[in-house]
């Protein structure tokens, strides 16, 4: 009992968090990836305190304040970044749901490792283990992913500049906690309280991105599809800037290249369009074309090489948005359903 009731909450929370995604950004086993993660991270960091506390000669109490914070929040963020550099995240919310899965993967272990260690407790201390620590981890994570990614957004790419003031406020929120200015009942309660009005206000504000972002995208993406397909393009800026093209490129190469720029806009399309009927309450089945349009893409995008792909870049958007929903969408592929 003592084990479920140290575990249970933060798993509850982390349901919670998934079930508020209106949009399903992020699917199960990609929130039992993030678990996972917070589990490993849990594991190296007790094996770098075993080391690096008798190293610094500080009493627990101490190293519990000023190190671990720093020890545990990077070990936790690491995963997170990974996300976001290989733009597996495109937007506050599914950003926040893995920060908060890898909070609560190392808030289990660590509860563990404290109930097997600490004996002689009783129920009292893992309800304050379970909605304490627990939950600070969850949300010091959570927070950490929603900065770094509205950093990134802002700057354009991931770097340790972008995501260094964000990891500063996760290692400030974990160190107030371990500082005990009131008494861990007390902060749990607030935890209790603060965390769900913290993420349904991040929630709030990221729903109102994706379909700003949605309205946006659809329009214009649908707009030059048409001008490809009904052959009008040639008389848009679009077109004169890919008959410039043919100074630098052959004509077969730079028929590749308007190829690519059309299977992109279709992938595009199809994928604002999966987003669209699962805010409406529908789930759709995996499309049947969608592999052999990857494998068509793969495969042009070989054919006009790097130079080619830069070319396109004026004529293609390559935010972190924008290739994050390639990358959902290629889990619509036949047998890769969840």
């Amino acid at each position: 009992m003592n084990y479920l009731i140290a575990i249970i909450p933060v798993l509850v929370f982390l349901l919670i968090l998934k079930a508020m995604d209106s949009f399903k950004l992020v699917r199960f086993r990609h929130v039992a990836a993030s678990l996972a993660a917070g589990f490993v991270a849990a594991i190296a960091a007790f094996f770098i305190t075993t080391e690096l506390m008798p190293a610094t000669g500080l009493e627990f109490i101490h190293y519990s304040r000023y190190v671990a914070p720093v020890v545990e929040e990077t070990l936790k963020s690491a995963w997170i970044v990974w996300l976001l550099t290989r733009r597996r995240t495109g937007f506050m919310v599914d950003t926040a749901i893995h920060g908060f899965a890898v909070g609560a993967g190392f808030a289990i272990i660590e509860n563990v490792y404290y109930l097997n260690t600490m004996t002689g407790y009783g129920i009292a201390f893992s309800v304050v283990r379970g909605f304490g620590p627990a939950l600070m981890h969850g949300t010091s994570t959570a927070i950490f992913g929603v900065l770094a990614k509205t950093a990134s957004e802002l700057r354009g790419s991931v770097s340790a500049t972008t995501a260094f003031p964000a990891f500063l406020m996760a290692v400030l929120i974990h160190s107030l906690f371990n500082h005990f200015f009131v008494s861990p009942r007390f902060s749990a309660l607030a935890l209790l309280i603060g965390v769900p009005l913290v993420m349904t206000l991040v929630f709030r504000q990221s729903e109102r991105t994706l379909r700003r972002w949605l309205g946006i995208g659809f329009d214009s993406d649908q707009q030059m599809l048409e001008m490809i397909t009904s052959g009008d393009i040639g008389n848009t800026p679009v077109g004169e800037y890919l008959i410039s093209l043919k100074r630098t490129f052959s004509g077969e190469i730079v028929a590749d290249m308007l190829c690519c720029l059309r299977l992109h806009l279709e992938l595009s399309i199809r994928a604002k369009g999966i987003l669209l009927m699962r805010e409406n309450g529908f789930e759709p089945p995996p499309d049947p074309d969608v592999e052999d349009m990857f494998s068509e893409l793969k495969y042009l995008e070989g054919r006009i090489g790097v130079t080619g792909k830069l070319a396109l870049h004026p004529l293609l958007r390559w935010s972190s948005r924008d290739l994050w929903q390639l990358h959902m969408l290629s889990g619509f592929m036949p047998g890769k359903r969840l």
